[in-house]
């Protein structure tokens, strides 16, 4: 299945340059503020907190998001975690991109039970079932089944029902 993104076109100028029409300067501050001190906190408890708390996202019990994740820079709380969830060292979830003639904003669903790679990016719209693996350093460009291992970049099926 394609991701599922809604579009944004505009003009003149890429979507990037009109960042803060998209978005408030003050809500991006905050967000860098907090994620940045969430990707050096040492505490699940912690960062769980932050996340839940300052950027509104839904994150289940358990679930432990390594040092250096970083979560989307001006969307979190289109990020939901499911529990007992592990988030790799240094990977990146978006819920936004933003290209030269359109901006795109997609929710990121990952499931309980699921175990992301050191150094994957998921990109926005994409659902992650239920006690799937992501290998590291994927690329995470569309919807992963529940129960499934993918790897690679592109990213690929090595095994179902794992």
């Amino acid at each position: 299945m394609s991701r599922r993104t809604k579009r944004y076109p505009v003009s003149k100028t890429n979507s990037l340059w009109q960042l803060y029409k998209t978005v408030s300067f003050w809500k991006v501050l905050k967000i860098f503020i907090i994620s940045q001190t969430a990707r050096i906190t040492p505490s699940f408890r912690m960062k769980n907190w932050l996340y839940r708390t300052f950027l509104n996202m839904k994150i289940g019990d358990y679930t432990a998001f390594a040092l250096m994740v970083m979560v989307d820079a001006m969307f979190p709380e289109r990020i939901k975690v499911g529990s007992n969830t592990i988030i790799g060292y240094n990977t990146t979830i978006l819920a936004h991109e933003y290209l030269i003639h359109e901006y795109r904003l997609g929710d990121v669903i990952i499931g309980d039970h699921v175990m992301i790679g050191a150094n994957c990016t998921i990109l926005p719209g994409v659902t992650i079932g239920d006690r799937a693996v992501i290998g590291a350093g994927t690329v995470v460009h569309k919807d992963v089944e529940r129960d499934t291992f993918v790897a690679g970049s592109p990213m690929r099926l090595i095994k179902r029902n794992v």
